[in-house]
């Protein structure tokens, strides 16, 4: 079975089941409150797994797009990938254990769909805490299914339970599938809760019916939900009966180009397949995230700071294999054949992604010249009688030179120094724990925040749009945009400057419509319906069959599913605080709210 093969059997199976199936959200979360990509299909649903209704009912399925960079350094390996697809089903508070369950035996067994041996699948659930009871109902699920209680495993919640995605929110036990690899099993002791390789999860059923508050408490949710995920690139692995999801058919021609361009042949030794790896998988994630077109390019803060580290990382393998100077444009061409009928925004964005990585890939061989002269003020600050690089100066090189600490340990080796690992991954540890603080700060408010605060400042964000193209003209589109409970960012395409008098025109525009204290009217319709009305979809891949459309008398009509004040005079006075360059082509507005 190939990998397309997949995609449209899990919808077509979810489709047969009642689903509506609706698009990937953008990799970009919009003003998602816990992390800088999406990580799994349900961010993107976080308002309505709390309750809000979904314009396509209550039963969904999709594919979605997804980034993980938590665990970047096992990228190499046989399974891990720092971008996957997820497939995914859900339920807003329609059906619960039982048929999740059911149909995700159904799926994985059945001679129609994936025709696993059942032999082969095991099971983990919940084995209960002081937060919530033993998981019983999802065990007896499955025994009810003829599975062997011996292919049934107990874990706790560091296994078998999922969110909440930040400190509070939705969250549930979970019961997760397993493939037995056929390996021997590591000791007497050996689950699904090992990393030996024995056993693989390829699908994941989460039980949302808790919510956890500030204080830490785990409230039983009004609404319970079911949020699964499947893994396309594992499970593709498990059906073509490959040991690494590097050799399934998504890889296969990405691999090949990689091939073609180095001067090592893939299976030469085990370093060489990791660097292998290492490149294809970093580019197929800078393709995907340039491809988004939200205006991220390669930076030294949040998002553009992991696309920065993945082209640079990528080239830093690919010349350890022997590739040439500027070839991420080529491999990444192969990146875009592979998915240019999945995802259109690929080719439709092509240009743009091979200039931002050649450009990336220039700036990195620049880095690499200044990080070898700083290297060498390191050693004479050390002086003749210090033999050891210590661990700041080491991680001094890796972040503000993008200098690699394997260089840095090579070039020490070279000198007769050593480098202090330990001290590098000490600053390293607190550097990644500053950034993510200040992340989760940034980026707290939005769709998944419904304070009063976000909530005035999402509605001002939609005037903003309608007043800045009013003023500067109908190609104005929004690039992105986030809110905190302080103030708004909105990312729009824009060839120029704005000046200051169209800024006080924008301001002006803004301000009459609060002062008119008009109603915010929402209105439910069909996508189609909803776009011959004039309604503007930010990012229309993102909506599925049914939308909400809010409206502001004539002055604003858009698709949206965040929150929203009822009417205008709720906002208070818009003031434009800072307009400047976001990217190439994109424009970045801050404003506040005065009350």
């Amino acid at each position: 079975m190939k990998a397309n093969e997949l995609r449209e059997k899990f919808l077509s199976f979810f489709r047969e089941k009642g689903h509506t199936v609706i698009p990937s959200a953008s990799i970009i979360p919009e003003n998602d409150p816990t992390v800088l990509f999406t990580t799994a299909g349900m961010h993107p649903l976080v308002p309505y797994l709390l309750g809000a209704k979904h314009p396509d009912g209550t039963r969904l399925t999709n594919v979605q797009k997804c980034i993980r960079t938590g665990d970047i350094e096992e990228v190499g390996d046989a399974t891990h990938c720092t971008f996957f697809e997820m497939l995914g089903n859900w339920s807003l508070g329609d059906y619960f254990k039982k048929e999740a369950i059911a149909w995700s035996w159904e799926f994985l067994t059945s001679e129609k769909w994936l025709n696993i041996p059942k032999e082969k699948l095991y099971f983990s659930v919940f084995a209960g805490d002081e937060d919530a009871p033993r998981d019983m109902e999802s065990y007896h699920q499955w025994i009810s299914h003829g599975v062997n209680p011996d292919h049934i495993f107990f874990l706790p919640k560091e296994h078998n339970w999922w969110g909440p995605a930040g400190t509070t929110g939705p969250c549930g036990p979970d019961t997760e599938m397993f493939i037995d690899t056929g390996r021997e099993k590591c000791s007497s002791e050996c689950s699904p809760a090992c990393s030996c390789g024995k056993y693989v999860e390829i699908w994941n059923d989460v039980f949302m019916e808790y919510n956890k508050t500030a204080d830490g408490r785990y409230e039983p949710l009004s609404q319970k939900n079911v949020d699964t995920g499947m893994g396309l690139d594992r499970t593709i692995a498990v059906l073509q009966g490959v040991d690494s999801v590097y050799e399934t058919d998504l890889y296969q021609d990405i691999m090949n180009r990689i091939g073609q361009l180095a001067n090592k042949e893939y299976q030469q030794d085990e370093e060489t397949v990791r660097a292998y790896r290492i490149v294809a998988d970093h580019i197929r994630t800078a393709v995907f995230i340039l491809g988004d077109q939200k205006g991220v390019t390669p930076s030294n803060v949040d998002q553009g700071y992991v696309l920065r580290r993945l082209i640079r990382r990528a080239v830093r393998f690919g010349l350890q294999i022997g590739i040439p100077e500027g070839s991420t444009p080529k491999i990444a061409q192969a990146v875009i054949d592979q998915y240019r009928g999945v995802y259109p925004e690929l080719v439709k964005n092509e240009a743009f992604i091979k200039q931002e990585l050649d450009l990336e890939e220039e700036r990195f061989q620049r880095t690499i010249k200044q990080g070898l002269r700083e290297f060498d003020k390191v050693i004479a600050r050390l002086g003749k009688d210090v033999k050891v690089i210590d661990g700041p100066n080491a991680f001094r090189l890796y972040d503000t030179f993008g200098f690699p600490l394997e260089f840095t340990q090579e070039l020490a080796q070279e000198n007769g120094y050593t480098v202090d690992v330990e001290g590098f991954e000490k600053s390293f540890r607190h550097h990644q724990e500053i950034s993510q603080a200040g992340a989760a700060q940034r980026f707290k408010g939005g769709l998944a925040d419904h304070t009063e605060e976000t909530t005035n400042l999402h509605t001002a964000t939609h005037l903003l749009h309608a007043a800045l193209r009013k003023v500067l003209g109908e190609e104005v589109a929004q690039r992105g945009s986030n809110i905190t409970a302080e103030r708004l960012r909105f990312d729009f395409s824009f060839s120029r400057k704005v000046s200051r008098d169209e800024l006080n025109e924008v301001e002006r525009l803004v301000n009459e419509v609060i002062a008119q204290d008009m109603e915010v009217l929402c209105e439910e319709m069909p996508l189609e319906e909803a776009q011959k009305s004039g309604a503007i979809g930010l990012f229309e891949s993102k909506y599925g069959n049914m939308v909400k459309v809010y409206s502001v008398g004539d002055f604003s009509k858009e698709l949206c599913g965040g929150p929203h004040a009822a009417r205008t005079g709720e906002l208070g006075r818009f003031k434009i605080k800072k307009e400047e360059s976001s990217s190439a082509g994109v424009r970045r507005i801050k404003a506040v709210l005065v009350k």
